[in-house]
This record gives C-alpha cells, structure tokens and sequence, in this order.
C-alpha cells in the first residue's frame, strides 16, 4: 500500500510540473547585432534564435515562439512610439499575443545611439537615451497589458569601429555611460514588468574580440563590432540564460 501511494505522489508531482509549464512569446528588439548582420545565415544564426533554443531546452518551458525585430543601424530614436518600425514591432506582438503564453520584449540598444555621428539621432546622450527608453516600454507595457520587458546591456565595440558611423573612443565610452542608468531605470518601474537581463556580455566580448566578433575593414583600419557564428552563439546563450533565470524565479505571473 505504501508503494501504492508513493507512486500515486510522484504521478501527481509529476502532473504539477507539467501544469506549471509555460510558453513563451518574445519579441527581440534591437540593431544589426540582433539582426545577425553578416553572419551566413541569420535566420538559422542570429542570437535571437541561439536563446530562443537555449530556452527552449529549460525545465518548465513548454514552447518557445519569437520574432527577430532587429534591424541594421537603429538606435532608440528609430525605435520611439509613432514610428513606422514601432508600429511593426507592435503587430509582430499582437499577432504572438493572440495565442496563449507569457509576452516578453527582449530590448538591446546603444550601439547606434553611441555612434559619434552616422546614425539616427546621434550622438544620444545618457538623459536622452534613457528617456527614449522609457518611452518605449510604457508604450508596450500600456499596449500589452501582463507582457513583461528585458533589458540586456549592449555589447563592446573597439575603439577604433568607424564604418558607416563614427564610434571610436568617444563613442565606447557614451555606451558604457548608459550602463547605470539602465539599471536605475529598471529598478524604478515599480510594478516588477521590467527586469535587467544579460549584464555579462559586454565583458565576455571585450576579452575575447578576436575570437567572438568578426574582423572588418573601416576607416580606421580593422575594426570588431558584430559577432561572429561562434559569438552570435555565445550571446544568445547569455541571453537565453538572463531570460531563463526570470522565468524561473517566479517573477513573471
């Protein structure tokens, strides 16, 4: 009888994690980064398809649904509600909202906002970085109401990245200026829908450029900005992991 009621427990333990499984709708909003710029082939490489299979893979994920909403060259200004790509991002998220699952936005931007000049808006200043920022997210959060936002800290650049845009020196240290702000952001959204993700990146990829980021010829001479297979890889893992760690917390209800 004992046997009996012990394999009766692990049957209904077994039944309870399965009822607690969830699926996962993401929106990944970012630049080329995101986008998966210069790798062979995006669809199958970029990073928002490396973490949306990291997660896939977790204990208690029951599906995993995504759209890549990156896009080349972009910074928070392109992004701002009113938009043309605001608009698209909005209707890539209402048709995922329409079946059933938890929302989430997956946001990393700066690189562009960064940029000396080249780019949409640049250069963005902190203020004006976080405030587009904000803008944003109260949008989506107000649009959708129970979605959730991430936001993942952008990645290092060399200080030499001059392409179409001008980063350099100057640049690299406007998108490390964003980094605490961000995170003051985040703490003052006090309804917990917005959350920090990936923090460690920008380090992993600063150690190990020559590895991880693809070589390219700028007016600077060779410059290292977007990743390559193995790194697009390796972001999406920490992204996947930075996600993860939320869901599993118990945090998105």
């Amino acid at each position: 009888m004992k046997k009996l009621f012990l394999l009766i427990g692990i049957a209904l333990s077994g039944l309870s994690l399965s009822a607690q499984k969830q699926a996962i709708k993401l929106i990944y909003i970012g630049d080329s980064i995101t986008a998966g710029a210069l790798l062979d082939d995006p669809a199958t490489q970029a990073p928002p398809v490396k973490a949306s299979h990291y997660l896939q893979q977790q204990p208690g994920i029951d599906s995993v649904r995504f759209v890549n909403q990156g896009h080349s060259g972009f910074t928070t200004v392109d992004f701002l509600p009113g938009g043309a790509t605001f608009a698209t991002v909005e209707k890539s998220a209402a048709d995922l909202n329409a079946e059933p699952g938890v929302l989430i936005f997956s946001i990393m931007l700066g690189t562009n906002d960064s940029a000396m000049k080249g780019t949409n808006g640049a250069p963005v200043a902190p203020q004006d970085y976080i405030q587009n920022l904000k803008e944003i997210i109260d949008r989506l959060l107000k649009d959708f109401p129970g979605s959730y936002v991430i936001i993942n800290l952008p990645l290092w650049y060399s200080p030499n990245t001059c392409n179409g845009a001008e980063y350099l020196q100057e640049g690299l240290d406007r998108l490390q200026s964003y980094f605490r702000p961000i995170r003051t952001l985040v703490n003052n959204y006090i309804q917990h829908r917005v959350f920090l993700g990936d923090t460690q990146a920008f380090g992993y990829f600063k150690t190990n450029y020559q590895t991880k980021l693809r070589p390219e010829e700028g007016h600077q001479g060779t410059f290292y900005l977007h990743p390559n297979k193995d790194g697009a890889a390796d972001l999406g893992v920490f992204w996947g992991k930075a996600i993860y760690q939320i869901i599993s917390s118990g945090k998105l209800k």
